[in-house]
């Protein structure tokens, strides 16, 4: 089957997309962009509609190129790419939930964001969900959710087991779907990058970031240099937060709450050195297109200094104590496994698929600013059981600490905004966040207003991969298995 390159050339380029090529294609180059994905010979980054257009965005496997291909659909049909590409599924459901587009020879039609609370939904969501059955003597099902006992977002998962033994797992989610991307459609790009920061809360540095590199690839401007090391140094941060956390919680739901209690605390440090840094726990609207609303002060340098070395002393530790605990091994060795194979073929990003070989990081592989100028390191592991998702976050706080050092040493001293011109225009950006590679394409009016965003969370592609993980497990290892994943429910749901 033909490369990426080729499959571009039969098509028409589109020559306002920046930086990654688009073009326009037809249904039997469609259709072989299906075949490379099947064969695994290039990566689904994502798949979204409009009215009347099916976009898919790909990375080459050899080559690395990324490009979008669209295929108009006039009359609302598109081949279906989960025919051959079981990652597209859910996709192609919230296609047609939000914008009536059918996937001919889909293998699920069920609807997915569209609960049958809308308006507007179609009659199949108006009825009850059909969930999947497991057939086998001596199963039982278990339900848990939509509404969870701590307070965490709903979703509902459904068991099918064999005693305590996970036959079969399957999720719906969609409770908490925002209409994100409606409420872009004609706002400002400040509205939008607000929108965008509120995708999902644990990630609004992440996605505030990659909405404001396609903005300014689609007006073809880049921010100034002192304000992209400033957006890298908010990604650190929330890195670090959220691995913090991620740590702890899971040592916790394997009753191990000393471990919960001591990284809650070096979480809680990380958001009070980004509140004194930046104005914001979260950082919320710091960044902006063009730029960053907010410089670092002499202030919120020394606190950022001083949350580092209280890491660097409180952590190893820690790390010691993870892996000199037999009990706590016992729990997470060899629970949750996901295999290499299907972290590559679900293109899984961010500790999920470098827990199970998957050899990938934005920050590295796109090589964006100002990581081309950073020294650091990619963890892998190939064990893809709960542990390797610990030991690969506690390998990612040590690299995040260097950075947040390297770049505190080597901040430019640059103007932190400028205004970007008014125009039309489209841009794709990819930025890693703490759970994976996050994905904006935005589509500018003539007058700068937006006409059409589309955000993508890493979840899509990591919420099936845990129903695989907890197969063969047992029913009290899921809260284990969930919590090393810590897929976004918001992010998925937008």
């Amino acid at each position: 089957m033909a490369a990426l390159s080729e499959l571009l050339a039969k098509g028409k380029r589109v020559g306002s997309h920046r930086p990654m090529p688009r073009a326009i294609i037809d249904a039997t180059v469609w259709t072989q962009a299906v075949h490379a994905l099947a064969d695994e010979r290039a990566t689904l980054l994502g798949l979204w509609g409009e009215r009347d257009t099916a976009h898919m965005a790909l990375r080459d496997g050899e080559s690395g190129e990324i490009a979008v291909l669209s295929l108009a659909c006039p009359n609302g049909h598109f081949p279906s790419v989960s025919a051959l590409h079981p990652p597209a599924q859910r996709l192609e459901r919230t296609m047609r939930d939000l914008y009536g587009l059918i996937a001919e020879g889909a293998t699920d039609t069920r609807p997915w964001l569209d609960h049958g609370k809308w308006e507007n939904s179609r009659p199949e969501a108006r009825a009850p969900y059909e969930f999947r059955e497991a057939e086998g003597e001596g199963l039982h099902r278990i339900v848990v959710g939509p509404i969870h006992a701590g307070i965490i977002e709903p979703g509902n998962f459904r068991f099918h087991a064999g005693g305590e033994t996970v036959v079969r797992l399957e999720e719906r989610l969609g409770y908490v779907h925002k209409g994100i991307e409606g409420l872009m459609v004609g706002a400002t790009l400040d509205r939008g990058a607000r929108l965008a920061g509120r995708t999902s809360g644990d990630s609004t540095v992440a996605y505030a970031f990659a909405f404001a590199r396609a903005a300014e690839a689609a007006r073809g401007i880049e921010a100034p240099l002192r304000a992209v090391w400033l957006r890298a140094l908010m990604a650190e941060i929330e890195r670090l937060a959220n691995h913090f956390g991620d740590i702890g919680a899971i040592c916790n739901d394997a009753s191990f709450a000393l471990m919960h209690a001591h990284t809650g605390v070096l979480r809680e440090r990380a958001l009070r050195a980004a509140d004194a840094a930046f104005g914001h726990r979260l950082m919320r609207d710091c960044i902006v297109p063009g730029g960053v609303a907010r410089d670092l002060d002499d202030g919120g340098r020394v606190a950022l200094s001083h949350f580092v070395a209280e890491a660097r002393r409180r952590f190893p530790p820690l790390v010691t104590l993870y892996d000199d605990t037999a009990s706590l091994q016992d729990r997470t060795v060899g629970a949750g496994y996901l295999g290499p194979q299907l972290a590559r073929q679900y293109g899984a990003g961010g500790i999920v698929g470098r827990a199970s070989g998957r050899d990938f990081d934005a920050r590295r592989d796109l090589v964006y600013a100002p990581y081309d100028h950073l020294r650091f390191s990619v963890q892998r592991r190939s064990d893809g059981d709960v542990n390797a998702r610990v030991w690969i976050r506690i390998r990612e706080v040590e690299q995040s600490l260097e950075l947040v050092e390297q770049i505190l040493d080597g901040l430019p001293k640059t103007p932190i905004r400028i205004d970007l011109p008014r125009g039309g225009g489209e841009g794709l950006a990819l930025v890693e966040g703490f759970r994976g590679e996050v994905l904006v394409w935005l589509r500018l009016n003539g007058d700068g207003t937006i006409a059409r965003c589309h955000l993508r969370d890493p979840s899509w592609f990591q919420w099936p991969l845990l129903e695989a993980a907890i197969e063969s497990n047992i029913v009290a290892d899921f809260p284990l298995c969930n919590k090393s994943f810590n897929c976004s429910y918001s992010g998925h749901d937008l």
